[in-house]
Order: C-alpha cells, then structure tokens, then sequence
C-alpha cells in the first residue's frame, strides 16, 4: 500500500472514531437513584411509578437504556443513611430524592452527585440550595409549599370546627422545614385563639400515646405537617383522630383515601411526574445548580364528607364551594 494511501485510511478511520463514540455513548445504559416513601406503601409506589411515567414520555425506558436503582426509606433516618451511601456508591448520574429527609441526608453524603428533589418546603431555609433561581450546588428540584401554607391549615381547622382552642400539631422536629412549618402555625395561633403544642411522631407508639393524652381535655383539634415520618404513619393518624374525635386538617390528598377529613396541599403525582423533566436534562449535561427550584402551581382541597359526619363537623357551605374534591 502506497504511503499516501496509508495516510488516507488512517485519516477516515481517526474522522470516524468520534462518530462511533457518540453512537457508544448513545447506546449506553444510564444509571438513576430513587430514594424516598415506604416500599408497602401504595402512595410511594404511586410517586415512583409518575416518575418512570414521566422519563418513558422523555424516551427514558428503565431497563433499556436507563438503570433506575430504587430505594425506599419509609421514614427511617438509619436506614435512609444507608440507602443514601448505597446509591451513590453505585455512581448514578442522579438521584431523585422523594422528600425533605431524603433529601437532606442524601446531601450530607454526597455534594457532588446531582440531586433533584421532591416534596422539599423549605429547600434554602434548610441548606439544600443558595436561592431558588441560582441553587449553586449538587441540588435542585421541586418545593412542596411555602412554609406560610401552613398557617392556612390552622385557619382552615377552626373553620369547620369553631369551638377548637387547643391543636396539637404532629412533626418530626429532625426535619429542618418541619421547625419553619410549626413556627408559622404558632404566629398565627394567637390571633385565632388557639394555644399550639408540638406532637413528636418519632415512631408509632410514641405517636399514639401522645395523641390520646392530648384528646383527654376538650376542644381539641390535630394538624398533620409534612415529612416522609407523617406519611408513613398516616393510617394510624386517621385511625386516632376518628377514634378521639379530633378534627384534623392534613397536607396532601393521600390522606383522604385513607379516612381524614379535610386536605389542602400540592399534587405530588404531578409533581414527580414533572421531575422526570429536570432528570432528563441532567442526563442530557446540564448542572443542577443552574436549574430553578420550581414552586408549585396548584394547590388542591378536599373534603371528606364521610368523615365529617363521623366526626359531627359541619361543614361551612362556603368551604365545600372553594373545594377541588368533595368525598361523599
């Protein structure tokens, strides 16, 4: 073969070589994290499979060519630690962390491997991001509400139950936002004539003995805040307001379906299904810190009539108009 000939075939095959590596890097299986939510919990796996749905419309098949590695915390500080370690041991090129704990644990053990996150109320107060335009760091993601909402869940308590002057408020006081939540119910207390005090829902025991000491003095009423930790605990929640007769205002429509009597927060199906489109352009190059926080949009009502009637709360028909659902 002539010299010029040689040089020829070398320069096709070196013009090639990038070609063939984008094809490569094309074709290759990327790897996600989820964390977050109880794996016998029906919401959770609710939340999982709208994230799934959601990369499959992005053209992200899990098992094709996307590895999604799951994890379910259900609450659990000790095991969520563990999971967080696990994951990013295994090198994902993001992780989708399914609330505040989630979340925060996750970046206590990594500042580098990208996060998006879900179902997170106070994502600067709590250190996750520098500001919601500009997150600056390894994380970015999706807030569950302003922490102000939750004066809104006070005002709404004493709507449909007037003659409540003491509400123990259920948290779990080692999430950051958890504190913001209760601060901002206990700055509206006064003006509405009710005297707040914290219920730690550490674990189910603890929670149950806390809330039938609580319903021992009339004019009670129970208001759930938001963590992985009153998730899991929901359906034993419901099962003691019913038992003691305490209204009680919740943080998501999840609650409803399993008895509680009125609801007011953010649509966390749409908004994990939505994470999917933060996970792609990850994937695709970009950096979460350049990636707003998103705020919620839409905020949903619902009201249990069922439960109401169980309880003897009359509904104000004002309230049932401004509902998005009503339960019969």
């Amino acid at each position: 073969m002539r010299r010029r000939e040689v040089i020829t075939l070398l320069g096709g095959v070196a013009a090639a070589w990038p070609f063939a590596a984008r094809a490569q890097q094309s074709d290759r299986v990327r790897r996600i994290g989820w964390l977050g939510g109880a794996a016998d919990d029906a919401y959770s796996r609710g939340l999982l499979s709208a994230f799934r749905q959601g990369l499959q419309q992005l053209g992200w098949i899990d098992g094709r060519n996307v590895q999604i590695d799951v994890r379910f915390g259900a609450g659990d500080s000790v095991q969520i630690r563990k999971y967080a370690t696990e994951l990013i041991a295994l090198s994902p090129g993001v992780i989708l962390a399914s609330g505040s704990s989630a979340t925060q644990l996750l970046l206590q053990e990594t500042r580098t491997v990208p996060i998006i996150f879900a179902i997170v109320t106070d994502p600067v107060g709590s250190g996750y991001v520098a500001s919601l335009s500009r997150p600056g760091g390894n994380a970015s993601g999706f807030m569950q509400f302003d922490n102000s909402l939750s004066g809104k869940w006070l005002e709404l308590l004493k709507q449909i139950a007037p003659n409540v002057t003491r509400v123990a408020v259920l948290w779990d006081p080692t999430v950051a936002s958890a504190i913001g939540q209760f601060a901002v119910i206990q700055s509206v207390a006064p003006s509405l004539g009710v005297d707040v005090r914290p219920i730690n829902v550490s674990n189910t025991s603890e929670t149950e003995r806390a809330i039938a000491a609580f319903a021992s003095q009339p004019n009670g009423g129970l208001i759930v805040t938001g963590s992985a930790l009153t998730i899991s605990q929901r359906e034993l929640i419901n099962t003691l307001a019913a038992k003691h007769k305490l209204p009680a205002v919740v943080p998501n429509r999840f609650y409803i379906t399993d008895g509680a009597l009125i609801s007011y927060g953010v649509d966390f199906i749409d908004q994990h299904r939505r994470a999917a489109i933060y996970v792609d352009r990850i994937l695709k190059g970009e950096k979460p810190a350049d990636l707003p926080v998103q705020a919620p949009t839409k905020y949903e009502l619902v009201v249990n009539l069922k439960a109401a009637k169980a309880l003897g709360v009359a509904i104000p028909p004002a309230l049932l108009a401004q509902a998005n659902e009503v339960i019969e």
